[in-house]
């Protein structure tokens, strides 16, 4: 069945290296190791073992490229529809639901001075939402059976986002926006960690880049419909901003239909053969970040709460995403101050959607094919953002004004940034448990985040040019950019402090052996034997003296 995959010569004691005789009957332990034992462990074990397999290159780039072909689309669909689900608030604001709802009312002693706390509260409560629904969901994707814990979310997801057509109060908008949000929070965990399941270290930049780059393709399509829904007449039975919810309610449960058919791993994807699976878990073994396992471990939980790595990537999610809260929430209505009419104000989502949409793949592109450079356009990345701040900030806000906008559009960059903390994040972490726990808490960063931004806007110092807002978003840029270069040397350290173990011990091997000839072969040798059977143990990046970090 796998003829062509060409074992390596096992070491001493190592398993049978056909395929063939890798493959085990339910039940039957490997090593004379228990079932419980092997349950402990990665899903992939059972499939390629503990001994390291040459495997024809062919047949893994296939396995790879019909994984591309089937995930990258179906989740940056998926991600494109949780985007949208957010940003319609902006656009649906300005088709009359703030005064349908009453989330726009004149201040108490100045009528004069608009009141939109109601639509900033709407915004935020989707992240509260998101906030109680992370861990849970996580912990259900791991546990559970991962595509039919996603189909059947997706489809409640589904009715709940239509539902928002029905709301009548802006009390009712706030029930609806926190569910929606609890539900939703399945999505960015889960595919996060689909990614880091189905590639290697390297790889992960750009596929990471891909489905969340439905950020910036999403603003411009989004921009469309929209635009397209401003041309519906007033007269219609349905507000125009009801339609928009309905159509993003039929959407999201044909995706939810396809989640039904997402695998958890490369061991259950259904769409490569035999072959084409062993070769797309085999190759995993050199990265040393594991495929899945369903066992949850409190000694990786513990690990990942007294990981600064972790928290520190925390601190640049939930300091970076504050853009995102003001901009995707409320971008239509400022760019609506500088005189701009409501579809026109729309069509400017596009140029700020285009630009997030590029630097997104670019920053991923350039991840998987340079080492070691994703912090460095991290924080390149940043600029933009604070430069396009500023410019907001302190031009001039006359009617048709050039310059905010253009302040505008160039904060589209934070988009990349983003990108780039999440595959950090990922791609820095071992054991299943605890990058479960990673993807949970950089989207907790990310509620964070989202709840801050909009909460940054005071209608009543709108004269002003909404100066917390601005300086606001400025200094959680600073924020994102020490906490990035902090990282940095701390994932440095960590990698030198692995090297210097690793010398010792090779080190004290040689006296042990009294530095006879040919030693440094076997030693070679006994250290490929050492990683390729670690590599599908689910040790989480601390516990495994063979895992990097990447930079």
């Amino acid at each position: 069945m796998l003829a062509h995959l060409k074992p390596s010569a096992p070491a001493a004691g190592a398993m049978p290296a056909d395929p063939e005789q890798q493959q085990q009957r339910p039940g039957e332990a490997r090593h004379g190791s228990s079932v419980d034992d092997i349950a402990d462990k990665d899903v992939a074990l059972l499939m390629v073992g503990e001994t390291q397999h040459e495997i024809d290159p062919v047949v893994a780039a296939r396995a790879v490229r019909k994984t591309d072909w089937f995930l990258i689309p179906a989740m940056t669909f998926g991600y494109g529809l949780v985007y949208y689900d957010k940003a319609i608030l902006g656009s649906a604001a300005l088709f009359g639901m703030t005064s349908d709802l009453a989330l726009s009312v004149p201040t108490p002693g100045n009528p004069s001075v608009v009141d939109t706390s109601r639509l900033s509260w709407a915004t935020s409560l989707f992240y509260f939402g998101m906030l109680a629904g992370l861990y849970p969901m996580s912990y259900a994707l791991q546990r559970l059976d991962l595509g039919r814990v996603l189909g059947v979310v997706v489809c409640v997801w589904a009715v709940v986002c239509g539902a928002t057509a029905g709301v009548t109060t802006y009390q009712g908008l706030y029930v609806q926006r926190f569910f929606l949000g609890f539900i939703e929070s399945v999505i960015p965990t889960g595919f996060m960690t689909i990614i880091s399941g189905f590639y290697t270290q390297r790889e992960q930049s750009l596929r990471q880049s891909w489905w969340f780059s439905a950020t910036g393709l999403w603003t411009i399509l989004g921009g469309g419909l929209n635009y397209g829904f401003a041309q519906i007449s007033t007269s219609s039975n349905l507000r125009r901003w009801q339609y928009i919810y309905i159509l993003a309610a039929a959407l999201t449960f044909l995706f939810g239909l396809l989640c039904f058919a997402m695998p958890a791993s490369p061991v259950t994807a259904w769409f490569l053969s035999d072959a084409e699976k062993f070769a797309a878990v085999e190759r995993l073994r050199h990265g040393q970040t594991g495929v899945r396992c369903t066992k949850f471990k409190t000694a990786q939980l513990r690990e990942a709460l007294l990981d600064v790595k972790i928290w520190l990537v925390f601190l640049m999610m939930s300091s970076a995403y504050t853009v995102n809260g003001a901009v995707s929430g409320f971008g239509p209505l400022i760019v609506s101050t500088f005189g701009w009419s409501t579809l026109e104000s729309i069509l400017f989502q596009f140029p700020l959607g285009g630009l997030c949409w590029v630097a997104i793949l670019l920053t991923g592109w350039l991840g998987s094919r340079y080492e070691n450079i994703r912090i460095a356009m991290l924080v390149a990345c940043c600029l933009p953002v604070i430069a396009g701040c500023a410019i907001i900030w302190k031009s001039e806000w006359t009617y048709h004004a050039a310059a905010p906008v253009v302040g505008y559009t160039i904060t589209g960059t934070f988009g990349a940034v983003v990108s780039l903390i999440i595959t950090i994040g990922m791609s820095n972490v071992a054991g299943h448990t605890k990058k479960s726990f990673t993807s949970a808490t950089i989207f907790v960063a990310y509620c964070v985040g989202n709840i801050v931004g909009p909460q940054l806007i005071k209608s009543q110092t709108k004269v002003y040019h909404y100066p917390e807002l601005w300086l606001g978003l400025i200094i959680c840029y600073c924020i994102t950019i020490i906490s990035s270069v902090t990282l940095y040397f701390v994932l440095r350290r960590e990698n030198r402090q692995k090297d210097a173990a690793a010398v010792s011990a090779t080190g004290a091997t040689e006296e042990n052996d009294g530095g006879g000839g040919g030693g440094g072969a076997t030693r070679s040798l006994d250290s490929d034997v050492e990683r390729a059977k670690l590599a599908f143990l689910d040790l989480t990046d601390k516990e495994n003296p063979y895992f990097r970090y990447v930079m």
